[in-house]
């Protein structure tokens, strides 16, 4: 009798451990880094009973997960990787859900004296005809697409500079870590910057410029090429990722009282 007890209860208790659904997304580094995910993954999970499995890495390959089918939807920050990837059929639409900016960081001295430029692309031609010593994402990332895009718009070409250009090919946390220990100059989101513990000698030197807006948004794998892809799941989540709760959780989260995101759900 005792046996036949114990096993209805653990029964009961198996049965109440599978409860509660789980999906997987891929997100960015920089998403990760703020400390964001983890004020909304708990609220997700209290009002969905949703666990929302992260795989962080960086948006170029958060992307390839997508294609590919390893997750059921992405959050990103690179509007022209996502529009080839919606092209491409791979997701189903495209959701905004928040922004901030990219910042330049740097030696609180400033030797590249970027400090007073007029702009992002000013910014970088300092920062190269100083050759002052400057860190890359160097991994396909959000940050290191718009960081490619602003060189060239600068009309400089990252594969002739010297040894004083150093691509990490990691993260935001660990290339601002990098930053850190060379002294080096950076381009970050502002969310991760502020959320960095390990600032060492180094400022948020300039920022501002609308070429430096960083919007991040939600993309849903597309069933039709996988099959297995949680629909229902992506589908509840994105409900409350652009819900009143979710813009009071982004907008009300700071640091120092400094806002991190700004909430600006928009379906497409």
């Amino acid at each position: 009798m005792k046996k036949l007890m114990l096993g209805a209860a653990l029964a009961v208790m198996a049965t109440a451990a599978q409860a509660t659904d789980v999906m997987k997304m891929a997100v960015t580094t920089s998403f990760n880094n703020s400390g964001l995910a983890d004020v909304l993954l708990p609220e997700i999970k209290k009002d969905l009973d949703l666990e929302v499995q992260l795989l962080v890495v960086g948006t170029g390959q958060a992307i390839k997960l997508g294609e590919q089918g390893d997750v059921d939807a992405i959050l990103v920050h690179s509007r022209p990787a996502e529009e080839k990837y919606l092209a491409g059929g791979f997701g189903t639409h495209r959701t905004e859900i928040m922004y901030n900016d990219f910042v330049f960081i740097g030696p609180k001295e400033d030797p590249a004296g970027i400090k007073d430029d007029a702009s992002a692309v000013e910014a970088l031609k300092d920062i190269a005809g100083a050759e002052a010593a400057f860190v890359s994402r160097g991994d396909d990332s959000g940050t290191h697409k718009k960081e490619l895009s602003l060189w060239k718009a600068a009309d400089l070409d990252v594969a002739g500079f010297g040894r004083w250009y150093s691509a990490v090919g990691a993260g935001m946390g660990a290339a601002l870590n990098t930053a850190a220990g060379m002294n080096a100059y950076i381009l970050a989101d502002r969310a991760s910057w502020l959320n960095f513990g390990n600032k060492a000698d180094l400022a948020l030197l300039y920022a501002g410029d609308p070429v430096l807006f960083n919007q991040y948004a939600y993309l849903p794998v597309n069933p039709e090429l996988h099959p297995h892809v949680q629909t229902a799941l992506v589908d509840k989540l994105e409900k409350w990722l652009v819900s009143d709760r979710a813009k009071e959780l982004i907008n009300g989260y700071t640091i120092n009282g400094e806002t991190l995101f700004v909430f600006n759900a928009n379906a497409e």
